[in-house]
């Protein structure tokens, strides 16, 4: 047996414990990082050529594996925009000009620009909402878009649909025609008036005026016009004609409405309204306007938070309350996780072993679902590391044991000529 060949397996044995170690450092230090996957260091043996009579010693081969499968535990947390994957598969991540990359880090938040970035400044990827449905690139990222709050922008909603419920009393006195709200002439008579704000296409308030005038016993006509039409002095007579006109009649016995329960009208400067008395009734006392008025709708708004779905859809909702799904998320996987190559910032890009990448939607084949307001934590077991830490520290005391042997021999065979 060689003496330098013992030094030599001595050395591989030290420098295999200390890329134990290297590992076990990492893990340790990245204890805490969201999605962080841990490492560890395989053995295997480097065998030289033997003989009969001598022995040459080897050494040790070490390569470094990761843990990229196995999930770390949620958790959860105060933010919307916090994801974490339920099952298999990774975010998509990127930036601009950067090529796309995986990852299971999804603390997100948004960037001055609105895109939402994780921590270490990826941007998140997804496919814009079409109206006929997305379709993903099973084999690729073409089409996939940074996930911005600023592309949902200011929405208004025109006004579409009101409820007007009232009480008409039925002793009101009936007024002839000629002088209706409906004929718009200077001294025009009616029984009771109220008034409704709605908004048009691009949000800006508009009222509209509706009379109830009794026409006949339990026969009542309902006019609506735009209020902005109205004479400044007078009301009546309006510059344009009635939106709408109708007759509502009532059972005699109950004060139910029998007929004339909606009118339909075009809203000023927006879109087709229908407005429903059908809550109204006739009975002996005043003009009543009753619970439940509302005219939906509403003027420009901004974006006040993200919401997510387990399926990938990001809706954006609104201050005033409403709802819009402006991307869908994809994620992504492997043949072979584990064979990805980690990069600084906690992402993975393919490699030769690792196999092609596949993109889908999450619920789909060997894909996840989504988690909102949740982190996966770093899948490290601190006492096995601390485990292996001290472990290897002992078998890098071992060695050198044999390297310091393997000197002391050589230090002997060096004095034999003195």
């Amino acid at each position: 047996m060689s003496v330098y060949g013992l030094m030599r397996t001595g050395a591989s044995g030290m420098a295999a414990q200390g890329n134990r170690l290297g590992t076990v450092a990492d893990n340790i230090a990245n204890v805490n990082t969201t999605g962080y996957k841990s490492a560890s260091t395989q053995f295997s043996t480097l065998v030289l050529g033997n003989n009969d009579t001598e022995y040459s010693s080897g050494g040790v081969e070490t390569s470094v594996r990761y843990n990229i499968l196995q999930e770390g535990t949620p958790q959860f947390t105060q933010s919307s925009t916090d994801l974490a994957i339920t099952g298999g598969g990774f975010f998509l991540v990127g930036g601009s000009g950067d090529s796309v990359k995986l990852t299971r880090a999804g603390s997100f938040v948004p960037n001055g620009d609105g895109v939402l970035v994780n921590a270490a400044g990826f941007e998140l990827q997804g496919y814009p909402v079409q109206a006929g449905g997305n379709t993903v690139v099973a084999n690729g990222t073409a089409g996939l878009e940074s996930v911005s709050i600023g592309s949902a922008g200011l929405i208004a909603t025109p006004s579409t649909a009101g409820d007007l419920p009232v009480n008409l009393p039925s002793a009101a006195d009936v007024v002839a025609p000629g002088s209706l709200p409906s004929d718009n002439v200077i001294g025009s008579e009616y029984t009771a008036k109220s008034s409704l704000v709605g908004f048009d296409y691009l949000g800006n308030e508009a009222i509209v005026d509706v009379y109830f005038t009794k026409t006949a016993s339990e026969t009542w006509e309902v006019t609506i016009y735009d209020s902005a039409d109205a004479d400044p002095a007078t009301t009546f007579p309006y510059s344009s004609g009635p939106l709408a006109s109708q007759t509502m009649t009532f059972d005699p016995t109950d004060g139910s409405l029998l007929t004339g329960g909606s009118a339909t009208f075009t809203f000023p400067g927006g879109s087709s309204f229908d407005l429903d008395f059908s809550g109204s009734t006739q009975l002996a006392a005043e003009y009543t306007v009753r619970d439940g008025v509302s005219v939906n709708g509403n003027g420009p708004s901004e974006v006040e938070n993200l919401e997510f779905t387990a399926d990938g859809y990001v809706y954006a909702v609104y201050e005033n309350g409403s709802r819009a799904a402006i991307y869908q998320i994809p994620l992504a996987t492997v043949v072979s996780p584990n064979q990805l190559i980690p990069e600084t910032g906690n992402v993975f890009s393919l490699s030769v072993d690792s196999g092609e990448l596949r993109v889908g939607f999450p619920g789909g084949s060997g894909l996840g679902s989504i988690l909102s307001g949740a982190l996966e934590g770093s899948n490290v077991d601190l006492a096995s590391e601390l485990t292996t830490m001290i472990e290897s520290q002992r078998n890098y005391t071992a060695n050198s044991k044999v390297f310091q042997t393997g000197s002391d021999l050589l230090d002997v065979l060096v004095n034999l000529k003195r």
